[in-house]
């Protein structure tokens, strides 16, 4: 894929090759290419539905125009934006740009009345941004449900693993790597379902919502009902009760919850970054591969890191858009226009950060040979356990004498034992305390 060097986004250059399908939905063209589409679609429906008041067209014309529809490429984006020149309008150029072709042919031109009827820009915009929102957010749940496969893979893979377990950063009741992961996969669950249920909306009634130029011109048709099963065919709902343009509330839905699944996987990558600090996951090698510029031994966490920084641009686009775009001045501004044309740019972001963390996920393995040192190394983690079976054999002060073991001291196996031997507490009680270890402290985590 070819590149400049001289743009100023990474998205255009360094990670261009990784957005590709996003870049074809949200670029310049992607969204002229839309705008063309609905245009051309609109006047087929008018005519197609709707003979008795508007022109009627036959096959041989219908099948001309489609021709025309599916033949646009980078060339009539260029021819497009010519007009826009002249016309200092994006909307309108693609009308003109229809309507100059259809002025070539004579069976073509007795249509170009019922190009852009009764529409305003904002309707073309409308339903223009739905389209591609909706087919990147088709991307997005691809990409983070592959991610989400991934992860519970590595989880029931490693669900035996014990892990010592840190609050606060200090030393606490073990887990097992494979319960930790499916903390994360559980959490991302809960955001697929709720961002699979998001409906797009578009409006396409109007200079300020309220149907007039189409309902004047033809009186007849239930326009509330016909535009709803036009929009219908991109698979997008109508939302019939707005000002010029829809509220964009349910962009902010989307985003927010986008926005949590950024959180949920910055927090994964934090994590994985300070297991690999320290040394609980080894990364793969890779011969070819600079880790440091001066430092030959270092194989760096850059896939964790790449992913959270990414993560965050998203994010910091998320924020702006979803506290911009519900608010508009009266009946409409065009200040909500301009932020739109960037919305891709969190999509792509998003993306690379995604591959990144699933780049992550494919280097790192279990130090065991670490983890079980690590948890023989603190068996003063044993102390919930005993004070807690000792509560249970009725000993009041449990929590004191632990603490005065422990608090501040390491225990070591020896002490340990040397306490539970001494403990006066029933035989079954005592043998099950001798015979945990750090490693064996692991609670429900295999089952949850």
């Amino acid at each position: 894929m070819k590149f400049d060097h001289n743009n100023i986004s990474p998205l255009d250059n360094r990670y261009l090759s990784k957005i590709s399908d996003i870049r074809n939905i949200f670029s310049e063209h992607g969204l002229i290419k839309t705008r063309f589409i609905i245009e051309i679609n609109w006047l087929l429906f008018l005519c197609e539905k709707y003979p008795r008041y508007f022109t009627k067209i036959n096959n041989t014309t219908i099948k001309k125009v489609i021709k025309f529809r599916d033949s646009f490429n980078d060339k009539s984006v260029l021819e497009i934006k010519k007009i826009e020149k002249t016309t200092n309008h994006d909307v309108k150029a693609v009308e003109y740009y229809i309507r100059n072709f259809f002025n070539k042919d004579k069976g073509l031109s007795k249509y170009n009345h019922l190009i852009h009827f009764g529409l305003t820009s904002e309707d073309i915009n409308s339903l223009a941004y739905a389209i591609l929102l909706k087919d990147g957010l088709k991307i997005y749940l691809n990409n983070i449900k592959l991610l989400n496969a991934n992860l519970k893979k590595l989880s029931k893979k490693w669900i035996n693993i014990p892990l010592l377990s840190r609050t606060h950063g200090q030393a606490a009741s073990p887990s097992t790597i494979g319960k930790e992961l499916k903390v994360f996969t559980t959490r991302i669950d809960r955001e697929i379902k709720k961002i699979s249920d998001i409906t797009p909306l578009a409006k396409f009634s109007g200079a300020v919502g309220n149907y007039h130029a189409l309902d004047l011109a033809v009186s007849n048709i239930d326009w509330i009902k016909l535009t709803k099963r036009f929009i219908k065919n991109f698979n997008i709902e109508q939302n019939s009760i707005t000002t010029q343009i829809e509220p964009h509330d349910w962009i902010a839905e989307m985003l927010q919850i986008i926005t949590r699944i950024n959180n949920i996987s910055t927090d994964l990558s934090q994590d994985l970054w300070i297991y690999i600090s320290n040394e609980i996951f080894k990364l793969k090698l890779n011969t070819n591969e600079i880790g440091s510029s001066t430092m030959p031994h270092k194989v760096n966490p850059i896939d964790f890191e790449n992913a959270e920084g990414n993560f965050g641009l998203s994010n910091a686009l998320n924020d702006f858009f979803i506290n911009k775009l519900t608010k508009s001045r009266l009946q409409r501004d065009l200040s909500d226009s301009t932020v739109l044309r960037n919305i891709g740019m969190s999509f792509g972001y998003s993306k690379i950060a995604l591959a990144s963390l699933e780049s992550g996920l494919n280097k790192i393995t279990p130090n065991i040979e670490f983890i079980n040192m690590e948890l023989d190394n603190n068996w003063e983690v044993l102390t919930e356990a005993v004070q807690t079976v000792m509560r249970y054999e009725g000993i009041s002060d449990a929590y004191e004498q632990l603490k005065a073991l422990s608090r501040g001291n390491k225990l070591s196996k020896k002490s340990y034992i040397n306490f539970i031997k001494n403990l006066n507490i029933s035989d079954g009680s005592k043998n099950k305390l001798m015979e945990l270890t750090p490693a064996k402290y692991i609670g429900l985590a295999k089952k949850l």
